[in-house]
């Protein structure tokens, strides 16, 4: 077994061992297992994706209503990547739980992978995460079970779930920010390339009617069969501009805006909006209608494909003209859904050891930044093997080595309300009243009212004798739920406003922060948590080789400060994220 297929056994299978001897099943998990067939497969001898897309509908939706004890229906998928294909006579299996409930709604987490039954390999395909509500019974809307996680795994995915959630409530908002940008006002003049081809050659029209065999047990359509329908008019569409087989690369996150039963006829609609390259996006949009009635719009979708040479290398596409005004609209929305394409790519989807130091910050890029600043600092608290360096006065000090990183956690209490020590916390002009390694701390832009960017100086720890600065991204969120935390997230940004100079030696910040808990109405639980960089270590490797402890006298410092500041008027009026 290859290492990729380790790494995914390592991932799905690693048991936790009850206190009774049995081993720790998740109550939510479902799992299928599919042997491909060539009546599931394309031309290539490869799944068809809307096929695997049913299978994936299917689980979740299995799982969703295994926690819910009631029917449920998809109402959105985020983004989907496709990793790797599968063949015919390879087994799909498909995993799915409920990371977390909110309400009425829950997100359930979709693991895809590939098995090679004659070469025992293994390999993920793709993740998947799909949001779906319970149906209101004849007693009125459901209100969900609280999930309870009980892995480190499980508490990590149910910690971020809240993070994922906030994202996909702004996704519209993000849409509009970015179109309104100077940038996209203009058509770009590649559609009036002589070799461009005109959209309207893609356009693909059809119609299905819905027979119970694509309808579930609650006689609604199936989302995965609606999805399935969406992405073969996309092929089409994508065959259709460049005369040859595309492949499905991604879908974007998409929202289910009604739903549809027995007996609707659905008109799926598609047409390529743009080309980049070695890709293109197509746009499909989903309606139904019964006999006499009107047409109501189900669901919209933005597919990215590929064309591969015989080498299995992208090939180049031909330019797109658009159609003249909704044609130039979609244009542009493909270039804005491109450009938070590339966003989540390189900020969110990558693993944390993948992300540079400091990521360049704009506002276009903004949500994304500050989703990964509190999803890593999440991803840091959920780590379950913290050991314990040193401790005094109750201020205790925590090590973590992983992967050839370094990670320390201070911890304490405070007899400070927890909304106090949040405020006081989030504030990090503040900070250099407690904390002797923060000389200065200005607020370079309060971007919103949960994010920040500051310039922090602190003291030289090198030979040359240089004082470090550090530009900051500072993001807050207060409790999603009861029992959830209070968070201030920081990391480091570039801003072209603010270059690193010769009289400073520029800092950088991976993912630091501190995680705030309600312990009583007058007992807080602070826990600031820092990955080591070079530049950050100097400050703390003497604490960590007990050499020293100016970690006790700092957070001591901290404690003073809070109580202190505990009844400040100016304390609660200051809301500088």
């Amino acid at each position: 077994m290859d290492s990729e297929g380790r790494a995914l056994q390592e991932q799905e299978e690693a048991p936790v061992i009850l206190e009774n001897g049995e081993v720790y099943r998740n109550p939510t998990e479902v799992k299928m297992s599919q042997i491909v067939l060539p009546c599931h497969a394309n031309h290539r001898g490869e799944i068809s994706v809307g096929q695997l897309l049913k299978w994936m509908d299917t689980t979740a939706c299995l799982s969703a209503e295994r926690h819910a004890g009631c029917p449920c229906i998809t109402a959105s998928v985020d983004d989907i990547c496709f990793e790797h294909t599968i063949g015919v006579g390879q087994v799909v299996n498909i995993t799915a739980k409920v990371n977390r409930a909110f309400n009425s709604s829950m997100e359930v987490g979709i693991l895809v992978s590939c098995e090679d039954l004659f070469t025992d390999r293994q390999w993920r395909v793709c993740q998947a995460f799909a949001t779906f509500v319970a149906r209101r019974s004849e007693a009125g809307k459901v209100h969900l079970k609280p999930v309870v996680p009980r892995t480190q795994a499980e508490q990590l995915e149910h910690s971020v779930a809240a993070e994922r959630r906030r994202m996909r409530l702004v996704h519209v908002d993000i849409m509009k920010d970015l179109l309104s940008n100077a940038t996209l006002q203009k058509v770009d003049e590649c559609q009036e390339h002589q070799d461009a081809v005109p959209a309207e050659r893609t356009r693909v029209e059809s119609v299905e009617l819905v027979l119970p065999p694509h309808a579930n047990h609650q006689v609604n359509t199936f989302g995965g069969q609606i999805m399935a329908w969406m992405e073969n008019v996309a092929t089409i569409a994508a065959s259709r501009l460049c005369n040859a087989h595309p492949t499905l690369r991604s879908i974007d996150m998409f929202h289910f805006r009604g739903p549809s039963q027995i007996g609707d006829r659905l008109v799926l609609k598609a047409i390529v909006n743009n080309t980049f390259t070695h890709s293109m996006e197509v746009g499909v949009c989903a309606e139904a209608y019964q006999a006499g009635q009107t047409l109501r719009h189900i669901n919209s979708a933005f597919m990215t494909f590929e064309v591969l040479d015989e080498d299995g290398k992208p090939r180049t596409l031909p330019r797109i003209r658009p159609e003249p005004v909704n044609g130039k609209r979609r244009y542009r929305e493909a270039i804005a859904r491109r450009k938070i394409r590339l966003d989540r790519k390189y900020i969110i989807s990558c693993k944390q050891t993948e992300v540079p130091l400091s990521v360049p910050w704009d506002p276009s890029n903004q949500v994304y930044l500050s989703y990964n600043n509190v999803s890593a600092l999440k991803m840091m608290a959920a780590r379950n093997n913290w050991v314990l360096n040193s401790e005094k006065n109750k201020v205790s000090l925590y090590t973590l080595e992983e992967n050839q990183v370094l990670c320390f956690r201070v911890e304490t209490q405070v007899k400070v309300p927890v909304e106090q020590v949040f405020l006081l916390m989030s504030d990090l002009s503040r900070r250099q009243e407690w904390d002797r390694n923060y000389e200065q701390c200005e607020v370079i832009t309060q971007v919103n009212e949960d994010d920040t960017l500051y310039r922090v100086v602190t003291p030289s720890v090198s030979k040359e004798g240089k004082v470090q600065d550090f530009i900051l991204l500072a993001s807050r969120r207060r409790p999603c739920n009861a029992g959830d935390p209070y968070v201030v997230a920081l990391r480091s940004v570039t801003l072209p406003t603010h270059p690193s100079t010769e009289d400073y030696k520029r800092g950088e910040v991976l993912c630091a922060g501190f995680s705030i808990w309600e312990v009583s109405s007058r007992i807080t639980k602070i826990s600031y948590y820092n990955q080591a960089t070079p530049e950050v270590l100097p400050y703390i490797s003497n604490d960590i080789a007990g050499l020293s402890s100016t970690f006790y006298s700092t957070f001591r410092s901290c404690s003073q400060f809070l109580e202190e500041n505990k009844d400040s008027l100016e304390a609660v009026a200051s809301t500088p994220l």
